[in-house]
């Protein structure tokens, strides 16, 4: 038997996407945590990309292997079953792997990795599974299949309480077992100014996220149409690329705009972070997703002053307080979406008065700080101070 202080725990982190996403973000900032509690941290990622980069850069050590991830095209019936029967090999892989880099504890960044928690459970390593995802409209059988894994971590955290409702829908106990942890959000560097209102009129719109069906980049375009019909000079600016595999969703779009006549109005920009440049030449930040567990963009919106017209789904509704902080409409409906911005568009007051609230909502509400703290006590109920480990 060999005791292991504090700084000796070691936290393995498995994460599975390699870009700088929202959830991606948020898995630097609990790495962080972890790194500023003591732990050593070796971040398991299934490739090379940027986040590699900035996990480095922040003190974690960084490995690349392969293991299975659930995407969207796997989430049938069919493809989870098909997902089980193959990921018994990795689940052995990923213990052998917990044993020989004598791990203390396993950090799963998502609900997408489900042979992670199995393979901890074979080692007797102590894991924590942190929840980032909220589909309530899945098959029942999809979602069994997606939460299944989770019944075998030691922990687990949601970032919103719709996330941690959508997890518990088949396994009602996994409500009682997971705590809401709300995300921490990194504000832009410097102190951000206020949105003036311009000369010309016009009203600038920016949507910062993935270009998908779920984050309803179309119903912003649409929303736009209806506004540029009235003879109101509105322009769009769409940061965001797609996932594998979606580019027609983003052809979709593009022809989309030519035909509404936007091609002067609308820009598709690609991946764009920071985002901080966007949302300061901006009037107006749109989040409107058909589903979203929690809605980074929006509070990153919220923290550089300016106002958010977002869907009233999921987790935003638990970050955007509306008409106070934000503006909320109905998912998918590109009218309701127009309305608002109508307003906005007409009463420039209005949107100084939702982003000066917003700004100081979010840096008390969802201050990386707390998220730190609330991080780091997850983690070292899992393994405390002093650990003992056989060897």
């Amino acid at each position: 038997m060999t005791a292991t202080t504090t700084a000796g725990r070691h936290l393995a982190i498995a994460h599975p996407s390699t870009e700088l996403y929202g959830a991606d973000q948020q898995m630097l900032e609990s790495l962080t945590a972890a790194l500023d509690g003591g732990w050593r941290v070796t971040l398991v990622l299934p490739g090379e990309g940027p986040l590699a980069a900035r996990a480095a850069q922040r003190g974690a050590r960084v490995v690349t292997a392969p293991f299975p991830v659930l995407r969207k095209a796997l989430l049938t019936p069919r493809g989870l079953v098909g997902l089980a029967v193959g990921g018994t090999a990795a689940v052995v892989r990923g213990a052998r792997w917990l044993r020989r880099e004598r791990v203390d504890a396993l950090y799963v960044s998502t609900v997408t990795l489900p042979t992670w928690l199995a393979s901890a459970r074979l080692a007797r390593v102590p894991s924590l599974c942190h929840v980032h995802e909220a589909e309530e409209d899945q098959h029942r059988l999809v979602t069994a299949g997606l939460t299944a894994p989770l019944l075998a971590a030691h922990r687990l955290v949601s970032n919103s309480a719709a996330a941690r409702e959508a997890t518990a829908r088949v396994f009602g106990s996994l409500r009682g077992r997971t705590r809401v942890v709300p995300n921490g959000v990194l504000g832009p560097p410097e102190e951000p100014g206020a949105a003036e209102p311009r000369d010309d009129g016009a009203l600038r719109l920016v949507l910062v996220g993935r270009l998908s069906p779920r984050k309803g980049s179309d119903v912003a375009v649409e929303a736009v149409g209806l506004l540029v019909q009235e003879g109101r000079d509105v322009r769009l600016r769409l940061a965001g690329s797609t996932f594998e595999g979606y580019e027609w969703f983003e052809q979709e779009l593009r022809d989309r705009v030519t035909a509404l006549g936007l091609g002067e109005r609308v820009e598709l920009l690609g991946f764009v972070h920071p985002p901080w440049e966007e949302l300061a030449a901006a009037d107006v930040a749109l989040v409107p997703s058909r589903v979203e567990p929690f809605g980074n963009t929006a509070v990153e919106a919220m923290l550089a002053r300016r106002p958010v017209v977002a869907s009233a789904t999921q987790g935003l509704v638990e970050v955007v307080r509306p008409d106070e902080t934000g503006l909320l409409v109905p998912p998918g409906d590109p009218e309701a979406l127009a309305a608002a911005l109508r307003r906005l568009h007409d009463d420039p007051a209005l949107r100084r008065a939702l982003a000066d609230a917003g700004r100081a909502d979010a840096q008390v509400r969802f201050s990386t700080g707390r998220y730190a703290r609330d991080v780091r006590a997850e983690l070292d109920a899992l393994v405390p101070d002093v650990v003992t480990a056989a060897r």
